[in-house]
């Protein structure tokens, strides 16, 4: 039977983007302080609503990434990882928020979008840690966006998108690190580089290191998927101070 009094539900689009990077040997991630209700002056992931019916969602992705950062959005890893649209997630209607995740190594200090009234770059530990308070489902959407990169880098050459151009075997273990959030022994992970085959390459220059020895320096090999994987160790609760 048709129901006659069905109308067409009241849906808004949004983006928000988990912008994330190294700072001083550190995981970072951007938030904004929002400048208009709801939950004006609170942190919360850079993003917005569509700007028009004829704009393409990754589109929108792109424009809310350049406008918060600045930067050549074409040198920045930019992918979709997940659809969120609980009802009562924002206090506006009905939202579904289309969130990605956004990488490039070494970005500047952010700047602030239409509606937020700053930009600053967070520790990553902290947000997870609840020590800063996100608005709406911010601080899940953070938590899955650091999630899928910590997976992925060890399937995958996500690690690289975090690094220059040209990088030694030792930056790109600190990537690892900042984003595991664990210590690596530099001989196994060097071993492990350098069996994955076609994960990095040689970029035939030098520099000198913090030694004053020169360092090799590598580039982002042909191969996106890693073969054999970088597996992300065990790191039992008893060492990292967490579980009751």
């Amino acid at each position: 039977m048709n129901d006659d009094s069905w109308q067409t539900p009241i849906v808004m689009l949004a983006v928000d983007l988990v912008i994330l990077t190294l700072r001083r040997s550190r995981l970072h991630i951007l938030l904004v302080e929002r400048g208009v209700e709801p939950h004006r002056g609170a942190l919360a992931l850079p993003g917005g609503f569509l700007r028009h019916l004829d704009e393409e969602i990754p589109d929108a992705a792109r424009r809310e990434l350049a406008e918060e950062t600045d930067l050549d959005i074409e040198t920045v890893h930019l992918e979709e990882f997940r659809v969120y649209g609980s009802p009562g997630r924002d206090p506006r209607g009905r939202v579904v928020s289309v969130a990605f995740l956004a990488i490039a190594p070494r970005l500047p200090e952010p700047t602030a979008g239409t509606d937020a009234a700053a930009a600053r770059w967070q520790p990553v530990d902290g947000v997870l840690a609840g020590d800063v308070r996100l608005a709406f489902d911010h601080r899940r959407i953070a938590a899955d966006g650091v999630e899928r990169a910590r997976a992925k880098i060890e399937y995958s050459a996500l690690a690289t998108a975090f690094c220059g151009p040209t990088f030694t075997i030792t930056e790109l273990q600190e990537v690892y690190e900042a984003v595991w959030g664990i210590q690596l022994d530099p001989r196994n992970f060097y071993r492990k580089v350098q069996k994955t085959d076609g994960f990095i390459i040689p970029a035939g220059t030098e520099r000198k290191a913090a030694t004053g020895r020169p360092a090799r320096l590598f580039r982002a090999g042909p191969h996106k998927t890693l073969y054999p994987p970088m597996v992300r160790p065990v790191v039992s609760a008893a060492l990292t101070g967490e579980g009751t």
